[in-house]
């Protein structure tokens, strides 16, 4: 199959770039529309109890559960004629629009039946509403409800709630993303130009990357034709996009430029780089989209679009390298190498040319050498240090998101969050709503229930269709609207944390009061605990899946039992350092003053959740482009003796270590313009991938994974021998490229300090 596409790119190299362009122009048309059709929200299954629960009350209970809160603040109080007549006017107009129902204002209640929606200190009150919209609307219908919500003079008027949330949300998402790929466009060109030195060669990757965004964008743009797409897979496809383009078509360019310098033809030198390294990209592609494909399983559609990204990503990045890029080095032959920044820069500055060195008296061929011949110490200290960072991970906690993931200077909605949790007695956003479906006791057993649950310590009232109680008394009279037909409902007022462990022992408090019949709970507690139940069920079938799915992989590339083996536990211990670094930062707080972002002592469950995906399947990105070549000068070997895998191993190593280092910190690039959101959540998404591809290139491949490979000697490629012989019938096996002359290996203390750059220093 490559043989075929590397024979059509090289045959016909301009009818597949003319018609890739004409496909990227398509994608593009196509997929311009696909923002107006992302959804916010997803966090939650749909079977859950509490989005049941929801479902009832958004059909039957217009207002019980408000998404839009307007907040009046007068220094003169809210009960002075200023706030009063500001606070008429916006219930007014609020309760005139079709799209808004179930208005409740403090001004129309009084301050008797209105006294939780005032201010502890008095200078601030509440109007509450319901936007009847649906999740993809709702973003759109709060923006222009808070563009034309009148603005009455003498006082400070801020709009909040889920529905202003969301659109803010959408709005910073794109921001972000457009802003990250601002960010890591030029200084990755910058890295590109240090690696390969001619603009031409640097500018592949970059283009490669933007075809992958711009194709991906038009994939899920037909995705959304059939399945729900959360707005922050936005930020994912930019980010895998141009990450993955960057990172496989710099693996290409790197090994046609080595076969050009081996001495093959333009032609032959394209076809060997798809045959190696163009397989290499193949696999690796199958392992980063089986280990997002794991996400399919979880019942939220936000982790499910990122499972849809990834799949299309990879497959995009995967033909773009090995297809339509073979087609650009064919036309482009020694051009390649054109455009050469360096060579003006060393004739300023006096330098001679580097000269080439043989892999063998690289840089990285020592260090391979120093590694192993201290494996013990090195495998040693690099586990600790791995498994020291990854402590606090064994602390962590996870809940869901609220206003405070974005941050109070970008958003209006975060500001009245803010006041709300630290000026009122009662949160209005974290209030519990009890649904009883079908309800049809009457008052009496409705208000019997309503007594018992605001004696439920933390409680601050509990208002229903039977009357408003406070601590076992009715002080109000019924509430209309939460009595009908369809049943009843119930809303209980605290000022706990939804998300802490108050808020989780006051719904379990809740839930052990004795009902008048079916009850279900909703709000944001019960939404928080249903989603880290939804999350806790399918999480070892995911992970048992992905290390199912990259161990046989791994064995038919290698055609070993150990060194999957061997992989997945480096993986294991890098994704759990990072994890525990996130930990560290985002849930203890460390550092939150420098990224500005507000720690609420838990993580965002869905996030750890996708980042542990998504990296694994990055992780296994490198480990999957190291075992190629190591397992290359493997098969060009003796292959019997333990030096004969040292040296395989050191080959390996100085062959594709400046490579995937380079690699690793143009990822690392990509991801931290993702870090730089203002959104908490995709801070901690970027930062930590980040930190992850950092750790796995630089301490997992450079240090640990040659220590272990010197340790475990010719056992690595060990298999039992029915399956070395089903491998040699299915496995996916590459015949060896002849890398030209060898230079024999120096000894290892007596080694030559080589300058300059390596044939293969730097290419795979």
């Amino acid at each position: 199959m490559l043989t075929r596409l590397a024979r059509l790119a090289i045959d016909r190299p301009k009818p597949v770039l003319i018609g890739a362009l004409l496909v990227v122009i398509a994608c593009g048309v196509f997929g311009v529309s696909v923002l107006d059709r992302f959804k916010e929200g997803g966090f939650v299954p749909p079977d859950a109890e509490s989005a049941r629960a929801s479902r009832i009350v958004d059909r039957h209970f217009t207002g019980a559960q408000p998404n839009l809160i307007v907040a009046v603040t007068s220094d003169d109080g809210a009960d002075s004629p200023t706030a009063r007549r500001a606070g008429d006017t916006v219930t007014s107009w609020l309760a005139s629009r079709h799209d808004i129902g179930g208005v409740r204002s403090y001004w129309r209640l009084g301050p008797r039946d209105g006294g939780a929606l005032r201010s502890d200190d008095g200078r601030s009150a509440l109007i509450t509403a319901r936007i009847d919209a649906d999740d993809t609307d709702l973003p759109k219908v709060s923006r222009r409800i808070k563009a034309d919500l009148p603005r009455p003079d003498g006082v400070t008027l801020r709009v909040g709630g889920y529905g202003i949330m969301t659109d803010e949300l959408n709005s910073r998402t794109v921001k972000d993303a457009t802003v990250g790929e601002a960010v890591a466009f030029p200084v990755s060109l910058v890295v590109l130009v240090v690696v390969f030195g001619s603009l031409i060669a640097a500018g592949l990757p970059l283009l490669v990357g933007a075809v992958s965004i711009v194709t991906t964008l038009a994939i899920l743009r037909l995705v959304t034709a059939f399945a729900d797409v959360s707005i922050y897979a936005l930020n994912m496809t930019t980010l895998l996009g141009l990450a993955l383009g960057i990172d496989y078509s710099l693996f290409i360019v790197s090994r046609y430029r080595e076969e050009l310098r081996a001495g093959h033809g333009l032609q032959d030198a394209v076809l060997r780089t798809v045959r190696t390294a163009g397989r290499t990209v193949v696999f690796s592609g199958v392992t980063v989209a089986l280990a997002l494909a794991a996400l399919i399983v979880f019942p939220v559609f936000f982790l499910k679009s990122f499972a849809y990204v990834g799949i299309a990503v990879v497959l995009v990045a995967v033909l773009t390298a090995v297809l339509v890029l073979p087609a650009a080095l064919t036309l482009l032959g020694h051009r390649v190498d054109r455009l050469d920044v360096r060579v003006p820069l060393r004739r300023l500055l006096r330098l001679r040319p580097p000269h080439a060195v043989a892999a063998e008296r690289s840089r990285w061929y020592r260090m391979v050498v120093v590694v192993t011949r201290h494996a013990v110490p090195v495998a040693a200290l690099t586990v600790a240090g791995l498994l020291l960072l990854g402590a606090p991970f064994l602390s962590s906690k996870w809940g869901y998101p609220d206003d405070r993931v974005i941050s109070a200077s970008v958003s209006e909605a975060r500001q009245v969050g803010d006041l709300l949790r630290d000026g009122f007695a009662e949160d209005a956003s974290a209030a519990t709503t009890v649904v009883l479906p079908g309800y049809g006791g009457g008052e009496g057993p409705l208000a019997g229930y309503a007594t018992g649950l605001s004696r439920v310590p933390g409680v601050s009232e509990v208002t229903s269709g039977a009357g408003t109680f406070v601590h076992g008394d009715r002080v109000a009279p019924s509430s209309q609207g939460l009595i009908n037909d369809a049943g009843a409902v119930l809303r209980v007022g605290t000022a706990a944390d939804p998300y802490s462990a108050d808020g989780k022992r006051l719904l379990s408090a809740l839930r052990a009061v004795p009902a008048p019949g079916e009850r279900l709970f909703a709000g944001a507690a019960a939404e928080n605990e249903d989603v880290l139940d939804a999350l806790a069920e399918p999480l070892p079938l995911a992970a048992g899946l992905m290390a199912l799915a990259m161990f046989v992989l791994l064995f038919l590339f290698t055609g070993s039992l150990v060194l999957p083996l061997k992989a997945l536990v480096m993986n294991a211990l890098s994704l759990g350092a990072a994890f525990g670094a996130m930990v560290w930062v985002f849930q203890e707080g460390h550092l939150s003053g420098l990224l500005g972002f507000t720690a609420t002592g838990y993580l965002v469950a869905n996030v750890p959740v996708l980042m542990f995906c998504v990296a694994f399947g990055l992780s296994m990105d490198y480990e999957v482009f190291l075992l190629a070549r190591i397992r290359e000068e493997w098969l060009a070997s003796g292959r019997t003796t333990t030096e004969d895998n040292t040296r395989a191993v050191a080959l390996g190593v100085a062959r594709t270590g400046r490579v995937f280092t380079a690699a690793a910190l143009l990822m690392a690039i990509v991801l931290v313009g993702m870090g730089i959101s203002k959104v908490s959540f995709l801070q901690m998404c970027g930062l930590g991938l980040a930190l992850t591809v950092l750790v796995d290139a630089v301490f997992v491949r450079c240090l640990l994974a040659p220590a272990m490979m010197r340790l475990l000697g010719r056992f690595n490629w060990w298999a039992p021998a029915p399956l070395a012989r089903l491998h040699g019938r299915i496995g996916l096996t590459e015949g060896p490229s002849s890398p030209g002359p060898r230079v024999p290996a120096p000894a290892p203390r007596t080694a030559p300090a080589g300058k300059g750059r390596s044939p293969g220093d730097g290419d795979s």
